[in-house]
């Protein structure tokens, strides 16, 4: 992840660019607020769907009696474990991913969408941005570092570039909207960890929910999508093809 930000300050330099242009402007704290809850919404759905329809199970005990000895709180009840596990990585764990996602975020929303944004039009930027950050994880998904090892590779790819598209849209309206790289990072970071740290370890797996959960199951990559049709109709109404 920090290899991107590294390849974005490098460019910059090679090309001349002024590293003002990455987006470090806050912005308003209400699209920051939407970016932290708008991933979360979507695999909380996501995960509903999941469980509601047996696809895989809710919850994992087994999950949740290792948290205990994680957090040394064997008195604790699998309630309050769960209650404080989550605000817990909705407060620590996302505030301590952020450098190394920051890393990645100022390569894709900071220079590539900022700079695509000056020559093509909002669905443009979204789909190229995207098609490429969904890209660069390929290596690690063929090479079998990063996936489930259960379905297929093509689906998997095809699985993940859907979510990870699906979500640059979201992601490069807000970027474009407010100017501010940091609602970027703030959206990536929150996905990674509600998705990798919370909803998936909690869920019991069956035979088939590998085809169906995480990022490379198709009920988040879906509903990541539906998201993203609302948020197209959004960017293609209010932004135009003008630099931020």
């Amino acid at each position: 992840m920090l290899s991107v930000g590294l390849a974005t300050l490098a460019t910059c330099l090679v090309r001349r660019i002024s590293i003002d242009s990455l987006g470090w402007y806050w912005g308003e704290w209400k699209a920051q607020w939407q970016s932290y809850f708008t991933p979360f919404a979507i695999v909380l759905a996501a995960y509903l769907i999941i469980w509601l329809t047996g696809l895989a199970g809710f919850y994992n005990s087994e999950y949740l009696s290792e948290l205990k000895e994680d957090y040394n709180l064997p008195a604790w009840n699998e309630l309050n474990i769960l209650l404080f596990h989550v605000i817990f990585v909705a407060t620590i764990s996302f505030f301590v991913s952020l450098p190394s996602i920051l890393g990645e975020e100022i390569g894709w929303r900071g220079l590539v969408t900022n700079e695509l944004s000056k020559i093509t039009s909002f669905g443009a930027v979204a789909l190229i941005s995207g098609f490429a950050w969904s890209i660069f994880h390929w290596p690690l998904i063929i090479r079998g570092l990063y996936g489930n090892g259960i379905t297929s590779l093509i689906y998997q790819l095809f699985i993940f570039s859907l979510f990870i598209v699906s979500t640059s849209v979201i992601m490069t309206y807000y970027r474009l909207k407010t100017g501010s790289v940091w609602t970027g990072v703030i959206y990536h970071a929150s996905s990674n960890i509600f998705i990798q740290k919370v909803f998936t370890p909690l869920t019991v797996e069956t035979s088939r929910s590998a085809w169906f959960m995480d990022e490379f199951g198709a009920i988040p990559a879906v509903v990541a999508f539906c998201v993203a049709l609302v948020f197209w109709r959004k960017g293609k109404a209010e932004l135009s093809t003008s630099a931020v």
